[in-house]
């Protein structure tokens, strides 16, 4: 018996309570895209770098570096992460650009 119960969600009993639960279903879906277009645009970049390409990896790293900054404004990863990232790509670019 004590199984089951631990198995069934409990629901929310206050008003307020209910409110933030359907708002944090929305917000969850919400960063959850954000994440996704995050990663997304890193593996394009990177993508990018190992196909060879020096025009096509700049111009993509440089549209990918507003994404990046503004889910790290929003706070779905921390600034420095998202400044680590943009950095290790950078210098994979520039050592793409130095190589050729």
């Amino acid at each position: 018996m004590a199984t089951s119960s631990k198995a069934k969600k409990k629901t929310v009993r206050l008003a307020s309570g209910r409110k933030r639960a359907r708002q944090d279903v929305e917000l969850n879906a919400h960063n959850s895209s954000l994440r996704s277009r995050f990663r997304t645009v890193v593996k394009n970049v990177q993508k990018a770098l190992t196909g060879g390409d020096k025009a096509k990896a700049g111009e993509v790293f440089r549209s990918a570096q507003s994404v990046i900054d503004s889910v790290a404004d929003k706070g779905i990863f921390h600034k420095n992460k998202a400044a680590r990232i943009k950095s290790r790509l950078a210098a994979r670019l520039k050592a793409m650009a130095t190589a050729a």
